[in-house]
């Protein structure tokens, strides 16, 4: 079998509302290679929970690809990343190839799986021996490696039940954007976008904490900092005491002892303390339970007991035996993934246990419990047990000032007193440490007591009750995207509001270009949901770009669907109207407030059954008697439409004419109905968004759509009494409007330059020259993107359809090159007519044209369109 083709779907995509892998993949032995006799016994045996549906489908005259699917399915399950989605589908005249798709949690580990599951059917299809063991273990090793931090998964999970959106910034990295564009918050653990970098020197600087918190008046300990033994020992002599020694700038426990009393133990303490930093702090150890108290913004969130890692006699085995056998309880595993931490035997363990008159080799007495750390931080072991409940109001205080003083928006307080019920000053307890990034997954998964969701007390924190989005419109089509997008974020931005904007041209951010090319894919549309100075989301959705990668959001307010017609087909599996409408709807399910349909298009129509509940269809139409429009209308639905070249809105029972079409610079005088049917849309997607009436109008009324503004969608030139019209038409649907509206333009003759780009079937190619022959005077026809076809053969086809088209003979010409196709053109015209240019790929295809002959007129259009 053979990988044909391969995509990583991250967003809502064709087959499921959730991130997928889609391969196609085929049979590369010739004939059908069908699984062999005993081929689903076999991979039963070696994948036993493999769903049961399986079965049937691995019959024995199944194909082996029909075995992918579920393979690589159950075998991210046992990596611990499961997907929730497979299907297997076949393909239209490739009777050898499935599209196979699999939804996954980390797609790095779906990407491996895809690999192990073509071995492993290949294996157990020929009766190899497969080392399952070894391949999910090198599963599970990638997705440890990719996973979420417990911390950072929490906030995040938490964010996403809220509907805020999620965004991870890297691969490996625990940074997350919450929110989109002007709304969002960064996250990183537990450090938010709002967590004063200050705040967090001063909180890794123990001492500095300590200055601060006894200023505020908050009880904490006393001590010095130290970077000598000897400096140590004279600390430790003056609080006359017990001492914990601690590295200045340390975190997760590391170099702390506590309890040191004698000069051996302090000696000890300090060389282990500096092995994790320069300075030393010695400090009166405050006798008592360790505790860590969260707080977010201005509340206590969750509160833990805290203890040291530890274990309870059997009088049986030894400390060793019930270490190892502890870290075998599944919660616990590996740095900070788990739940909690595999508790370490080393030397701190083994002088641990030495002070309390134990060995490894010791058996405890039944019930006998000994501590194998004297701090209680969960990633040396520790476990936690929920106090939240039993907090004092003062203590409260006590810790909310505490994160205030240092300046954290979230912070871990680390309190030491005998009873966490019991006022803190009363019974000369303290604060010890004050943390910024503090992990919460003690509080989350406490070992005894009530879970506490500190994950939401983050987001609660970040975002009070904003859902982190912001406004956004998703507009798709098969023609006219491009220039409805712009019209709609030409009218939010005068409305006050910084767009951004991604189109076929480019990016587009409060007007200033920051991508160029066709951006109406995923990573376009990410780079403006990203932006932090984007108040306002316009989102030109292609074909391609649902194809490819997926949407970019898992939901819009506004979607919009322009039409759906004839181009592209033949291409990644579209193959019909039907699939490619299929495709267009993606966009308009995932609007949450309204979606604007085109209701002269069927297809279009279609989609309003579809819709999610509670979603308004809002129809926009030229015809002003269109039987869809009106019966929405009378049942009290909104639509735009066309009526005596007035724009109308219907709202109910009310009809208010917005402005006249010929105001509008994109109409052309009211000649450019293609382009009045684009603003109806636009119109329609900004009623949606509840802009008023009169901004709508003055948003219609102030876009141009020339060179600079909105390039190659129906530009107008002057060339010496000649109308020129540039345009990326490409499609028959675009060849016929566009001639349509060039016809209305003038009394004279109407001349097509005219080319489609070649990777369009024969059938379409024909089309498109059988639809240019009716609508032009006269046809000079060139190539443009040949995409894999020889040197005019796509003219050729072109040129078949204008003949099946009944264009006389000498009325069509081909000139290969476009400058010397327009040329031709030109002279083919009187002052008065229209050159239609279609299909070009830039402005300087007509300047090449005429700057030879008029290089004035040549630098005065470039000039323009800077």
């Amino acid at each position: 079998m053979k990988i044909k083709e391969k995509r990583l779907l991250r967003g809502p995509n064709l087959y499921a509302a959730s991130p997928c892998l889609m391969t196609v993949v085929e049979d590369s032995a010739q004939g059908r290679q069908t699984a062999p006799a005993g081929f689903a016994a076999r991979l039963f045996a070696l994948l036993p929970e493999l769903p049961a549906d399986a079965a049937v489908r691995l019959a024995d005259d199944a194909l082996l690809v029909e075995a992918v699917e579920p393979v690589l399915m159950e075998l991210q399950r046992l990596a611990g990343a499961p997907g929730h989605y497979g299907a297997t589908l076949a393909l239209a005249g490739r009777p050898r190839a499935r599209r196979v798709v699999c939804g996954y949690a980390t797609e790095q580990v779906a990407e491996v799986a895809l690999r192990v599951a073509l071995e492993l059917v290949e294996a157990v299809a020929h009766d190899r021996p497969f080392d399952l063991q070894a391949a999910v273990a090198a599963l599970r090793e990638t997705a440890e490696d990719h996973a979420i931090g417990t911390s950072t998964g929490a906030v995040v999970q938490a964010a996403q039940r809220r509907g805020i959106p999620a965004l991870r910034l890297t691969a490996h990295a625990n940074l997350f954007q919450l929110g989109w564009g002007s709304r969002q918050k960064r996250l990183q653990a537990t450090i938010t976008g709002a967590t004063n970098s200050i705040a967090v020197g001063i909180a890794s600087d123990k001492q500095l904490t300590k200055a601060l918190l006894e200023q505020a008046g908050v009880p904490v300990p006393g001590g010095a900092t130290v970077s000598s033994e000897e400096e140590a020992q004279r600390v430790a002599r003056r609080l006359g005491a017990a001492v914990t020694l601690k590295p200045l700038d340390g975190n997760q426990g590391k170099g702390v002892t506590t309890n040191c009393v004698t000069q051996e133990q302090v000696a000890r303490a300090f060389a282990h303390a500096r092995k994790y930093g320069r300075h030393v702090i010695v400090e009166q150890h405050i006798e008592g339970r360790d505790y860590r108290v969260l707080v977010t913004g201005r509340k206590v969130a969750a509160a833990s007991w805290r203890r040291p890692p530890h274990v309870t006699g059997d009088g049986h085995a030894s400390i060793r035996a019930l270490v190892e056998i502890e870290n075998r309880n599944p919660a616990r595993g590996e740095g900070h993934t788990n739940i909690l931490t595999k508790i370490p035997l080393d030397a701190l363990a083994e002088e641990t246990l030495a002070r309390q008159g134990y060995t490894f080799d010791t058996v405890l007495a039944a019930g006998v419990t000994a501590d194998l750390r004297g701090n209680a931080n969960l990633s040396t072991g520790g476990t936690a047990e929920d106090v939240t409940d039993l907090l004092p109001e003062e203590t409260r205080d006590i810790c909310i000032r505490a994160a205030r003083t240092i300046g954290l928006d979230v912070a871990g307080i680390d309190i030491v007193c005998q009873d966490i019920g019991q006022p803190l000053r009363a019974q000369r307890g303290g604060i010890i440490e004050v943390n910024a990034a503090p992990g919460i997954r003690m509080h989350q998964y406490p070992s005894r007591g009530t879970p506490r969701d500190a994950g939401a007390a983050i987001v609660e924190a970040l975002f009070g009750e904003c859902d982190g989005r912001i406004p956004t419109v998703a507009v798709t089509g098969t023609n006219g995207k491009t220039t409805t997008s712009l019209l709609i974020a030409h009218a939010v931005r005068l409305a006050g509001l910084r767009t951004g904007v991604t189109t076929t041209e480019g990016v587009y951010v409060d007007g200033v270009g920051t991508m160029k090319g066709d951006c109406t894919g995923y990573h376009s549309a990410r780079s403006v949901l990203a932006d932090p100075g984007v108040d306002f989301a316009v989102l030109e959705t292609a074909r391609g770009g649902i194809l490819k990668r997926g949407l970019a959001y898992d939901r819009v307010d506004v979607a919009v669907v322009l039409n759906v017609s004839s181009d592209h087909l033949g291409l990644d599996g579209v193959e019909t109207l039907d699939d490619l409408a299929r495709v267009k709807a993606v966009v308009a399910q995932r609007a949450t407030r309204a979606v604007v349909l085109n209701a002269e298009d069927d297809y279009c129509v279609a989609m309003a059954d579809g819709l999610r509940d509670g979603v308004e269809a809002i129809y926009f139409s030229l015809d002003p008697d269109n039987p869809v429009l009106l019966r929405h209308v009378e049942n009290g639905g909104r639509a735009l439409y066309l009526q005596d070249l007035s724009v109308v809105l219907a709202d109910g029972s009310r009809h208010e004419a917005l402005l006249d079409a010929r105001q509008m610079p994109v109409a052309l005088g009211g000649a450019a109905r293609y382009n009045i049917a684009n603003a109806l849309a636009a119109a329609a997607a900004l009623t949606a968004h509840g802009f008023s009436n009169a901004e709508i109008a003055d948003g219609l009324r102030g876009f141009v759509s020339d060179a600079k503004h909105n390039p190659m969608r129906s530009n107008l030139f002057d060339v010496d009494g000649v109308t020129v019209i540039v345009d990326y038409a490409h499609n028959c649907a675009a060849y016929a409007a566009l001639a349509e509206s060039a016809r209305a333009m003038t009394a004279g003759r109407l001349v097509g330059v005219v080319a489609a780009p070649g990777d369009r079937r024969d059938a379409d190619l024909i089309d498109i020259g059988r639809t240019c022959a009716a609508g032009f005077d006269d046809l000079v026809v060139f190539e443009t993107e040949n995409r894999g076809r020889a040197d005019g053969e796509t003219a050729a086809l072109l040129v078949r359809g204008a003949r099946l088209g009944k264009l006389a003979e000498d009325s069509l010409t081909v000139v290969l090159a476009s400058h010397q196709a327009i040329r031709h053109g030109l002279s083919l015209c009187q002052p008065g007519d229209v050159l239609v240019f279609g299909c070009g790929t830039a402005l300087s295809e007509l300047l090449d044209a005429i700057r030879p002959d008029k290089p004035e007129l040549a630098r005065r259009i470039a000039a323009e369109a800077i």
